[in-house]
């Protein structure tokens, strides 16, 4: 037996998200199959990576070369595992190796050698690599200066790509025009990059860009796992592209050539495990170019493994620990080996996720860099079908190619669209197919392979027919069928044809069209699976058996975007698992190929899915199960409650009644009225003269917000009747008949609690406190455990969650919010599903909160499970949870806090105390407390709070206070500069509103790399610690124990 240390890849940004817990915790697995004993460092609580029913120890310490020593020295390892935490372990473990701390300890590298990792990761050195084995590299320079990489452009010709080393996501590169971009985007890779080094090469913009995903064993067994094609062409970064698999556009001779390369590529590299490789394909002949390598499992890697059912991540970690590719089983079909190399009857879409419809953004272009936060994925018989089926997978307005905004633009204005590269480009590729431009000027403008125009067409064409057909029976059975083949949903033919809905049900009905459901095998078809890991089609036979077992179906929450992220993946497996220990056959529905929930053996079926109405009905008509959890799921599982129950579907632990009582506000405000539970007062306003009358009779400051939304979506703090006439203008474009809730905003302390009920009895685990005052949206603000409450509160919190639990007979999980305000404790809103919070408070109370809450929704009551009513004894250690911004990749969208959640991930630390959970929380921060030089723009509270402090100790440290709210970004660029700030404090617009330079220094931290503090309270807490000096703090670790 091993003890094998596993750097994970710490907290979700862009660029480096879900798809490290699906390969993190595949290889953990395969880990436990052979008994190696797993220590972890991950500071992520949202994963199931960093359950301790995976792993036997967990640090969740800060991602930083001094949390990987101290756990070495404490844990004296065996092994090490680099290439399955992203960019992050990798970077990490180079540093290791380098440091000879690896050596020094003895510890074993499982899998690609740190040696060749800097082959393939280092600009220079790659390319020089691939020289020697003549594989066609474009013309290019690594350097390390500015001057010299303005020389490089010059001597090879503008337009130019800028590509950092050693980043994620294309952090801090670009495409480059001219010198004077070139100088913006070079001067920040060469900050971004942490060896400070940049490659300038020359653009073959509007080439094909494809992927192949690669298995290498330590014996030179080499196979192609998967090829992948991205409908963009070179220019827009691969995480932002269309991708379909198997590639559409590719002869057998170039298919060919490009896997023989590939393969010649990871066995010069010496790579051991999986390996992506990128390539530029001529469009017009078979010249190519290697674009980068990946000597990693990366967000293609898990792409590749449910787009073909090959687990990439859990085999190659069994190639790490010295098997053979003819040695590992195929889980899948059981009778072949991993060297087989799959294959695929279906074709494969995967369409990325942006956050624009939540945030506005004055820059939504894409390129090198990456701005999804998340994606899905969708299968079917043709590539037609597949797309559609990715469209309505995104959970956002449109259904199909449709989009009413680019139908408004002019045909110049839709091709500016597409040649600016924004993210919305495929509905303005639509709009103009539409409007009959020829095919070859689409193809010229955009670079888009004609084979997709083409496809588009088609789909254009049959909308065509649909408008032209005065009624629904004027359409033939034929027509009808092809409609559906080609992926159209039922909604999208009652939105095109002018039809009401359910006569065009009644029509599919009619004609007895019904989706069959096929398998992915991973050997199309040519061995016997055992996978039941399924897709729709309307093409061929049923392959989906039905049992006679009681089944229980769980809805995912789809893709992962800001407000709805991996903490809900969480909740959906550990709802997986209970049902299936409790003897119920579980099955998953869900789109997103980066998840733990998508892994086909982790359910007892899969069904790769859109999340709308009619495709979880279908699904759930064929296998009649006993009930459907949608509480797991997020807001996305929530929406379709109505349509399911409407259709006579057995919700489990959930009904209509009580989503509306706690979402509705008229209903929730009666609820808390009729209870006598203090809540801030508030109504609801159908128009902005409404909401005045409200706001000025309650007085200003109010907090307007939709009903019914994710992450704290359009919320905004009102503070005058200007500004909320703005706000209703701004909503009247977004929403058809907006309705406004208009909440008195009370700024006190928020608190946080999920709670189990069983309709009468109530459990909670611990209770939280935010440490951001309120209006600060709770995915926003740092989390504190345990709460710093008197009994009295306590006691008050307790009986005010049992009593809306008994009201609304609940029977799971719930989560509360409140405000601690004067003295008073008011509730905030009450969530009838698990929340983000769950992951979090299970992990620090160490408690199966999702087994326990399945089983309540099953009918259990508390004391079956073992549990009693009450608060659980607070645990014998602090806990933080922080959120952590992704800013740097969401060019022109402002970073300032409030109701609107920004965080696209979140980091935990626990320390014997809580300021030593917070002194991690500074590290990881990148906060240094024994050298600050801070630029401060503070309003006159925060001020006060500052001068204290610097009156009651003399710090060894200085800083520049902003007065001024209209300094321009070159006057502030220049005090940072002069004065070399190391942490900037922008804490006045939080308190007084949106000024010049409040923006101009958020805008300048992210731009600058420099650590920015948006919140006063944790200003204050950076102030405090300031006063205490700096402490030093070890590492805690969590033990696994026995727990369900």
């Amino acid at each position: 037996m091993l003890k094998v240390f596993v750097i994970g890849s710490g907290p979700i940004v862009i660029g480096q998200a879900a798809e490290f817990d699906y390969s993190g915790t595949q290889a953990i697995k395969a880990l436990n199959e052979h008994g190696h004993k797993v220590i972890l460092l991950n500071n992520n609580p949202a994963t199931i990576m960093t359950d301790l029913d995976l792993v036997d120890t967990l640090y969740s310490e800060p991602m930083t070369v001094e949390s990987c020593i101290e756990i070495i020295e404490a844990e004296a390892p065996d092994a090490i595992v680099l290439g399955m935490g992203g960019q992050t372990s990798l970077n990490l473990g180079i540093k290791l190796y380098d440091a000879g701390i690896l050596e020094k300890h003895k510890i074993k590298i499982l899998g690609t050698h740190p040696e060749d990792i800097k082959r393939a990761e280092d600009r220079e050195i790659f390319r020089d690599e691939m020289l020697v084995i003549d594989e066609p590299v474009i013309t290019s320079h690594s350097v390390t200066t500015l001057e010299d990489a303005l020389v490089a452009a010059e001597k090879i010709g503008y337009p130019i790509i800028v590509r950092p080393a050693f980043t994620l996501g294309g952090f801090g590169g670009g495409i480059c025009d001219n010198p004077e971009e070139l100088k913006v985007i070079a001067y920040e890779g060469l900050k971004k990059s942490p060896v400070g080094q940049v490659l300038i090469e020359k653009s073959v913009y509007g080439w094909k860009e494809i992927e192949y995903e690669m298995m290498r064993d330590q014996f030179g067994n080499t196979i192609a796992v998967c090829n992948m094609e991205n409908m963009d062409p070179v220019g827009i970064h691969t995480g932002d592209s269309i991708v379909v698999a198997p590639s559409q556009t590719l002869n057998d001779r170039q298919y060919q050539m490009l896997r023989q390369s590939a393969i010649q590529i990871v066995n010069h590299l010496n790579i051991i495990g999986g390996c992506n490789v990128q390539y530029a394909l001529s469009p017009t002949d078979n010249r190519y170019y290697v674009i980068e390598v990946n000597p990693r499992v990366s967000r293609s890697s898990a792409l590749a493994s449910k787009a073909t059912g090959y687990a990439i991540a859990n085999i190659a970690m069994k190639i790490g620990l010295g098997f053979a590719l003819d040695e590992i089983e195929n889980q899948v079909t059981m009778k072949t080996k991993a060297c087989h190399e799959p294959t695929l009857d279906y074709c494969v879409v995967k369409m990325p996720r942006w956050p624009y419809d939540k945030l506005n953004s004055s820059n939504t272009k894409l390129g090198t860099v990456m701005r999804a936060t998340g994606e899905v994925m969708a299968i079917g018989t043709t590539f037609e079908e597949s797309l559609l089926k990715a469209i309505r997978s995104l959970d956002m307005t449109q259904h199909d190619l449709f989009d009413l905004s680019q139908y408004k633009l002019t045909t110049e204005e839709l091709f500016k669209k597409c040649i600016d590269k924004e993210f919305d480009r495929i509905f303005a590729l639509a709009e103009l197919i539409r409007r009959n431009t020829s095919d070859d000027e689409i193809h010229e403008r955009t670079h888009i392979d004609l084979f997709f125009i083409k496809r588009l067409k088609r789909i254009i064409e049959l909308e065509n027919q649909l408008k032209q057909a005065k009624s629904l029976d004027e359409l033939s059975s034929d027509q009808i069928k092809l409609i559906k083949r080609l992926g159209f949903s039922n909604m999208s033919i009652a939105n095109i044809g002018g039809w009401p809905l359910q006569e065009v049900e009644a029509r599919i009905a009619l004609e007895k069209i019904v989706p069959s459901y096929r398998m992915v095998d991973t050997c199309g078809g040519e061995f016997e699976a055992y996978s039941n890991y399924l897709y729709s089609t309307y093409h061929g036979k049923n392959e989906s058996v039905v049992s006679d077992k009681k089944k229980i179906i769980v809805i995912g929450s789809g893709p992962i975007r800001i407000g709805q992220g991996v903490e809900f993946d969480y909740s959906s497996v550990k709802a997986l698992l209970a049902i299936r220990k409790l003897g119920y056959e579980a099955i998953m529905i869900n789109n997103n190929p980066e998840t733990v929930s998508t892994d086909y053996d982790l359910s007892d079926k899969l069904y790769f899915e859109p999340l709308t109405f009619e495709d979880v009905k279908a699904i759930i008509d064929l296998e009649k199960p006993h009930g459907v959890m949608l509480q797991f799921g997020g807001q996305t599982a929530i929406k379709l409650a109505n349509k399911l129950e409407e259709a006579g579907v057995n919700l489990l632990g959930l009904s209509t009644e009580t989503i509306d009582k706690v979402e509705d506000r008229a209903l929730f405000y009666e609820m808390l009225d009729t209870l006598g539970i203090p809540r801030a007062a508030g109504g609801i306003a159908i128009n902005a003269e409404m909401a005045k009358v409200s706001a000025n009779k309650m007085g200003y400051p109010v907090l307007l917000r939709p009903s019914f939304v994710i992450g704290g979506q359009d919320m905004m703090i009102i503070r005058d009747d200007q500004a909320l006439e703005a706000y209703f203008e701004t909503m009247k474009t977004k929403y058809l008949k907006p309705e406004i809730l208009v909440d008195k905003y009370l700024e006190g302390v928020e608190l946080e609690i999920d709670a189990l009920s069983d309709g009468v009895n109530v459990f909670i685990p611990g209770m939280m406190e935010h440490l951001d005052q309120a209006g600060v949206h709770s995915g926003d603000s740092i989390t504190l455990y345990p709460a710093n409450l008197t009994k009295k509160q306590t006691i008050k919190l307790y009986d005010y969650i049992e009593s809306i639990c008994r009201h609304l007979n609940y029977k799971g999980i719930i989560n509360f919010q409140f405000v601690k305000y004067t003295n008073e404790l008011y509730v905030l809103e009450v969530n009838p599903r698990a929340s983000r919070s769950v992951p979090f408070i299970a992990k620090v109370t160490r408690t199966p909160l999702i087994y326990w809450a399945v089983g309540l929704s099953l009918g259990s009551h508390l004391n079956e499970l073992g549990l009693t009513c009450g608060l659980m004894a607070t645990m014998p250690y602090a806990a933080v949870k922080a959120p952590v911004f992704s800013n740097e990749k969401l060019i022109g969208i402002d970073s300032i806090l409030g109701p609107n959640m920004l965080s696209t991930g979140e980091s935990m630390f626990i320390g014997k105390t809580m300021t030593e959970a917070l002194d991690k929380l500074l590290v990881a921060d990148r906060i240094d407390l024994k050298s600050i030089r801070m630029l401060m723009h503070t309003s006159q509270t925060d001020d006060a709070k500052y001068q204290a402090a610097v009156v009651s100790k003399d710090f060894e440290h200085d800083s520049v206070k902003v007065g001024s709210n209209h300094l321009t970004k070159e006057e502030l660029l220049d005090i940072i500069e002069k004065n070399d700030i190391n942490l900037i404090v922008e804490t006045n617009d939080f308190t007084s509103g949106i000024t010049e330079t409040g923006q101009a220094l958020r805008q300048l931290a992210v731009e600058r790399g420099i650590p920015v503090v948006l919140s006063p309270d944790k200003f204050s807490l950076i102030i405090n610690h300031l006063e205490k000096g700096v402490q030093s703090v070890s590492a805690y670790a969590l033990h696994a124990k026995a727990i369900s």
